[in-house]
């Protein structure tokens, strides 16, 4: 069974950092592509950058792209999203995607003053 748990969301002010955490388990970690991806409330999900297998390739969308960075571990298994000069239209619930088998819960990042 595919899981995946993102941790490391919070609340910042504008200008500041975080660190997404996304723990996965279930598959073949390095086999796969992964993403993240975003919904803010009353909004659609926003998918926000995606990074290859073996973390050689990346893409980010124009509203993240100079500001995140995506980057991941396979020795353990794990996805991660750097975050730095936080806006308050980053608030939002961020999620770790597996291209075929979904999401994980999601974490929640507010920046606000």
């Amino acid at each position: 069974e595919v899981q995946l748990v993102e941790s490391g969301g919070g609340s910042v002010q504008p200008g500041g950092s975080l660190r997404l955490t996304c723990a996965a388990s279930g598959f073949t970690f390095s086999d796969y592509a992964m993403s993240w991806m975003r919904q803010a409330p009353g909004k659609a999900r926003e998918w926000i950058s995606s990074i290859s297998k073996d973390g050689d390739a990346t893409n980010y969308s124009a509203a993240v792209k100079g500001r995140f960075t995506i980057a991941r571990d396979n020795a353990n298994n794990t996805l991660y999203l750097q975050m730095n000069n936080l806006k308050p239209d980053d608030t939002a619930v961020y999620y770790c995607t597996h291209p075929t088998q979904g999401r994980g819960p999601g974490t929640q990042v507010t920046v606000s003053s």
